[in-house]
């Protein structure tokens, strides 16, 4: 299948663009002018030049979202487009809602010109329906709690409007955990200098996933030839932040001192660090939409739905995705020590 694969360069889009092309598939995928390619390292990647000497490879289009005429060459010819390209995290509500509900806008008008009746696999989120802890299903109504969440609820309004045009599929990931996430190394690196997080009130159930198993079901998703409309939850184990701490300090071997935050205190460290974020251009790995997803209720899906109408069998447990990210991390100096000593 050719598949064009937006935002290719992250960290979920990497762990895609390897699975598909690994299983066989004619794999695109679009970047930004000038992106970092660090987590495509590997991978035989060439530009659309027309050379097919160097065999198989991933063709690289450089384009943007947000500007649908430096982008549609990469859409002739594609059977599915998996759109990953978005924004995680933003000082404004407007740049989230451009890039994540505006820049749908424009791929989906853009395949309806280039690629009509091809499929559409959105990776939206969890964070789109909004915190649960009941494990509800696709029918539950959409309550996004933060900017982020809906911006990711206006782009899938968007694409489903698209539905009688292309076949569009929704998939809702809950909390993604693996290598090269930046998301979870706030967690990583509190251990390793001895701290173990946790947040008053009650336990917060939060599912989640790894990114490979993210990226089987994204594929299934994209090969899927069912009614256009549908929407799936992604996700396998279910944990808490404490839990999650607990388990990272046991990976590390490393003696921890728990660390018990108010909600407030969280809340103005986050912000404090946006500030900072800011002022430097240094991304830290705090921030207000950590805080605000944290300070939920609750983040919990079921996936009775993708069990069984996509056949979707996650096998990695969060404990074997975190011993997977700590390698990672260590190999690539985003930790400064493997050292440590017995858990406390």
């Amino acid at each position: 299948m050719r598949v064009l694969i937006t935002g290719a360069n992250g960290f979920i889009g990497s762990a895609l663009t390897r699975h598909m092309f690994e299983r066989g598939d004619e794999v695109r995928i679009l970047l930004r002018p000038g992106a970092s390619r660090g987590l495509l390292d590997g991978l035989p990647l060439a530009a659309n030049d027309g050379d097919t000497s160097a065999g198989r490879i991933v063709t690289v289009f450089e384009g943007e979202i947000t500007r649908p005429g430096t982008f549609g060459v990469a859409l002739e010819g594609v059977e599915a487009v998996v759109h990953l390209a978005g924004l995680r995290r933003s000082p404004t509500r407007s740049e989230l809602f451009a890039v994540n509900a505006e820049g749908t806008r424009a791929l989906c008008e853009e395949m309806v010109r280039r690629a009509p009746g091809s499929r559409l696999v959105l990776c939206s989120s969890l964070t789109a329906m909004g915190p649960s802890r009941d494990f509800p299903d696709e029918r539950a109504a959409l309550k996004p709690a933060d900017w982020y969440g809906e911006s990711k609820a206006m782009a899938e309004e968007i694409a489903l409007s698209f539905a009688d045009r292309l076949n569009i599929g929704i998939a809702r990931p809950s909390r993604v955990v693996g290598p090269g996430d930046r998301e979870n190394l706030f967690f990583f690196r509190l251990v390793e200098r001895g701290l173990r997080l946790s947040i008053g009130g009650e336990a917060r159930p939060m599912s989640t996933i790894d990114v490979d198993d993210l990226a089987e079901g994204l594929c299934l998703m994209a090969h899927r030839d069912g009614p256009s409309g549908e929407i799936f939850f992604l996700s396998r184990d279910v944990t808490t932040l404490e839990a999650l701490n607990e388990e990272v300090a046991r990976r590390m071997a490393r003696r921890t001192l728990p660390i018990h935050l108010p909600e407030r205190v969280l809340k103005v460290m986050a912000a404090g660090a946006d500030l900072a974020t800011r002022v430097s251009g240094r991304r830290l790995p705090l921030n207000r939409k950590l805080a605000q997803q944290l300070l939920a209720p609750g983040w919990t899906c079921s996936i009775v739905k993708a069990r069984e109408v996509l056949g979707f069998d996650p096998k990695i447990s969060l404990a074997e995705s975190l011993a997977r990210s700590l390698d990672w991390y260590r190999d690539h100096g985003w930790l400064k020590t493997d050292k440590g000593g017995p858990t406390a």
